[in-house]
């Protein structure tokens, strides 16, 4: 227990800073505390019966080097920042990393502004950045075809959910707390200390609900039904962290603080390529991107640090937040997207990109032929189904959707800080988000 003298008297908390989520940024946050606070109590918090097993292990590995961030965005400054730390991590953990470089291919003269502007960009954020001719893209990947390229060798690659595990262990052995099948069912603020009801022993309950297909909670943030009475004991911090991905808006409603941005998840798969066709990729082969107000960044191609090359991800619209299939419905996450009038705004703006991503979801072949626009000796025959996860976008009522890192401190008093949105390069950039997120916990509450 830590023992703080607030307002005259003796105050007992169970732990000086309580991390709500383990996924990457959760556990970057929590070491990142651990050494510039040493001796600090610090307990993560994960509902799931380990870490890691969303969006933090469902990627194809990539660390960016910040190349198309806008200059001044804290996409461009952290990822900047984390991608030396991180590798610097895997390499005093363990953890493979490889630089295998990046090209970013031009296909025709319509797509050579974007590339001279994805350059400005690049060149402006300090990226090392090379142009390529037809036979400068070659040099580096043989059997791409375009008329122009961008050549990064700093893009690396390696497994982020091998980091989240070596994170954990940092954390423990620093004297941290990382707790499983603990799920945070309600937060009060009692004056200057937070109190955390937690649950345990659910999460096995939600997942047959998702492998029968469907999912019976309620619509609204509440406990899970697994455990109707919502807790199994408490926890009380003085500062509070949630980097709860998907459920960051969730999280948030339950101190009172309703963002009028909303959670509202994408669903991305990829292909694999059959092991004897992975020489037509050397390294990282990426589209120029089309902009037209979304993030993403294309279908591209991926040769991960285990050796397999993955293509995609794609970008449809989920129907569950965490599901056991990738169409298996979430009631209750299906009736908070349509509720939110931002999802009906969104669609508005790209309903046609909106249809093309459903068609390359259920077509292979469709997929396919994005890819062939630049690697054209890609087959169909040469391609499986592979992996699928769930990416947690921030959406503004407008139907815009936020693109940078979004922090919330609450309002005056609070001792609880949200982490809202953390989309890519949210892995590559976690330790450096995490050194953020405990320097304004530490000048907010010195105590």
């Amino acid at each position: 227990m830590t023992h703080h003298t607030i307002r005259g008297g003796p105050v007992t908390t169970d732990v000086d800073v309580a991390v709500i989520g383990g996924g990457i940024v959760g556990l970057a946050t929590a070491h990142r505390l651990l050494e510039q606070q040493p001796g600090s109590r610090v307990a993560v918090l994960e509902r799931e019966t380990d870490v890691g097993r969303h969006q933090s292990s469902r990627n194809s590995g990539v660390l960016h080097a910040g190349l198309y961030y806008a200059p001044g965005s804290a996409k461009a400054r952290w990822s900047r920042a984390g991608k030396p730390l991180m590798e610097r991590f895997c390499a005093e953990h363990g953890v493979p990393f490889e630089r295998t470089g990046k090209v970013v291919v031009a296909v025709d003269t319509a797509e050579l502004p974007g590339l001279e502007q994805l350059a400005a960009r690049a060149r402006r954020n300090g990226v090392e950045i090379h142009h390529l001719d037809a036979d400068g893209l070659r040099e580096h990947e043989p059997h791409v075809d375009g008329i122009a390229g961008l050549w990064t060798p700093e893009t690396a690659v390696t497994d982020f959910g091998a980091v989240c595990q070596a994170l954990a262990t940092a954390i423990r052995a620093a004297g941290g707390e990382v707790r499983t099948d603990t799920e945070v069912v309600d937060i009060e603020q009692r004056g200057e200390l937070v109190h955390l009801a937690l649950s345990s022993g659910g999460q096995q309950a939600c997942r047959d609900h998702h492998s029968a297909g469907i999912d019976t909670r309620l619509p609204d943030s509440g406990p899970d039904p697994a455990n109707p009475g919502g807790r199994s004991g408490e926890l009380t911090a003085g500062v509070v962290i949630a980097c709860a991905g998907l459920r960051a808006d969730r999280v948030a409603a339950m101190t009172g603080h309703r963002p009028a941005a909303r959670i509202v998840p994408f669903r991305g798969a990829w292909l694999r390529l059959r092991p004897d066709r992975r020489h037509l990729v050397r390294g990282n082969i990426y589209p120029v991107p089309t902009g037209g107000g979304l993030p993403f960044l294309g279908v591209h191609l991926t040769r991960r640090i285990d050796g397999e090359v993955w293509i995609g991800p794609n970008a449809v619209l989920g129907l569950a937040r965490e599901g056991r299939t990738p169409w298996s419905p979430s009631l209750r996450d299906l009736a908070a997207t349509l509720r939110f009038p931002g999802t009906w705004q969104l669609a508005r703006r790209h309903l046609g990109v909106g249809i093309g991503e459903v068609w390359r979801d259920r077509v292979v072949s469709a997929m396919v032929r994005e890819v062939q626009r630049y690697v054209p000796e890609i087959r169909r025959e040469d391609v499986r189904r592979g992996p699928w996860g769930v990416r947690a976008q921030l959406v503004a009522a407008d139907g815009s959707l936020v693109e940078d890192f979004t922090i919330d401190e609450g309002g005056p008093g609070s001792r609880v800080l949200h982490v809202l949105n953390a989309p890519s390069p949210a892995a590559t950039s976690a330790l450096a988000i995490g050194s953020e997120l405990s320097a304004r916990a530490v000048r907010r509450f010195p105590a």
